[in-house]
């Protein structure tokens, strides 16, 4: 697991960076409950009014005056993002960076095979992206135990592990990405997180787009859909699973056969 160790090694200032980033934020949202909890009424009214705004972000169907309806919202877009763009960060240039920095020929010349180089890297992709969510999920219970509301542990457990998953397929299409490029570029990566963002929204205003949350990772993640339903839509995350495994599918394909040089 030398590999692993490595790329750990490498991605630590990253990881508590973002993990720091993130944990932050949530807690700041959380934090900011209590004191907005007798104003929320009157503003889910408002927002229940303002048409496709409304419906992009499903604030129609949360109460805002309740926890898990504030932290749906509000820290639900936070998570989001913010673990989209770690776990494709990630992913997307592990497999071209040796060619980037030049190292390749380096690693390649150990007695190591490229199938183990591969799954080396993924798993360390895969540990951060893990740690960062349970670092995340104990401060965000931890905040919610600290303002003394009641946790409604169902529906934060289904948020957490839908935002999860989510970065888990990201990860897996950046990860096949990644074994394409030649100098990896994190560019690519911030571009599918935020495509696949935008993606869900225009599916939720417009009906004729609903086929789109057949393609992002944040149709199963609304919510709105989670609260109300008190279950996660297993069809949309089978689809998604199965996009991330055909990136990490074409991740070896394409590794294995590549002329891989330094220069």
């Amino acid at each position: 697991m030398t590999i692993v160790k490595h790329e750990l090694k490498q991605a630590k200032n990253t990881f508590l960076i973002w993990t720091a980033a993130i944990a932050m934020l949530l807690a700041v949202c959380v934090f900011l409950f209590p004191e907005m909890k007798g104003e929320m009424d009157g503003i889910s009214d408002v927002f229940a009014s303002m048409g496709s705004f409304t419906a992009a972000f499903g604030m129609d169907r949360l109460n805002f005056g309740t926890l898990i309806g504030f932290y749906a919202i509000e820290c639900g877009n936070v998570l989001g993002l913010g673990g989209a763009f770690y776990a494709t960060l990630c992913a997307v240039g592990i497999l071209s960076k040796e060619e980037k920095e030049r190292t390749a020929e380096f690693l390649l010349t150990h007695p190591v095979s490229r199938v183990k180089i591969i799954t080396e890297k993924l798993i360390a992709v895969l540990i951060q992206i893990t740690a960062l969510n349970l670092i995340i999920y104990a401060i965000s219970v931890g905040s919610m135990v600290i303002i003394g509301e009641e946790i409604p542990w169902k529906e934060i457990n289904l948020l957490h592990l839908a935002y999860y998953l989510l970065q888990i397929e990201l990860a897996g299409i950046c990860f096949g990405i990644s074994a394409f490029l030649r100098k990896g570029s994190s560019g690519v990566g911030l571009g599918i997180a935020v495509m696949m963002y935008f993606m869900n929204l225009v599916a939720n205003i417009a009906e004729v787009a609903e086929f789109l949350k057949y393609i992002t990772p944040f149709g199963y993640c609304e919510g709105a859909d989670i609260v109300s339903k008190g279950d996660l839509d297993c069809t949309l995350i089978a689809i998604g699973l199965i996009f991330g495994t055909v990136g990490i599918v074409a991740a070896y394909w394409k590794y294995t056969r590549k002329d891989i040089h330094s220069a």
